[in-house]
């Protein structure tokens, strides 16, 4: 997402403590990876459930995000992040409440998640960065 992981590491043990703590959670918490003989993991897609207060567009109130779509440079192009990415949309439909999945797209993957059915929201979106 045009970051410098590297530029402080430090926030790589945030990092493994959230999954730590989020894949215990297998309600809310989903993650699909695809694995290659002698190569290992190398493709993935993570998705989660947040709670918000229910709308009449949305009664339970649950929404998804999907974030770490990751496929290592050597093996993209293959449908491995796509085969991810199925894989974590189905579970949305079949094993959640959501109604509203969203991610933040880097330009090199937008074709694939606007393919998938992703488009802009109906709602204009906007954030603000708190100063920390």
């Amino acid at each position: 997402m045009g970051e410098d992981i590297d530029a402080d590491p430090t926030w790589r043990g945030d990092a493994a403590a959230w999954f730590a703590r989020r894949m215990k959670e297998a309600s809310t918490f989903a993650a699909f990876v695809a694995e290659l003989p002698g190569s290992g993991v190398v493709s993935c897609a993570v998705g989660t459930i947040d709670d918000h207060a229910p709308s009449p567009r949305n009664r339970s109130g649950q929404r998804g995000e999907i974030a770490n779509v990751v496929t290592s440079p050597d093996f993209r192009s293959r449908g491995l992040a796509r085969a991810c990415m199925s894989a974590l949309l189905t579970w949305f439909t079949d094993e959640t409440a959501a109604t509203t999945v969203r991610l933040a797209a880097t330009s090199v993957g937008e074709a694939l998640y606007r393919s998938l059915g992703f488009a802009e929201p109906r709602d204009l979106i906007l954030q603000v960065r708190v100063a920390r």
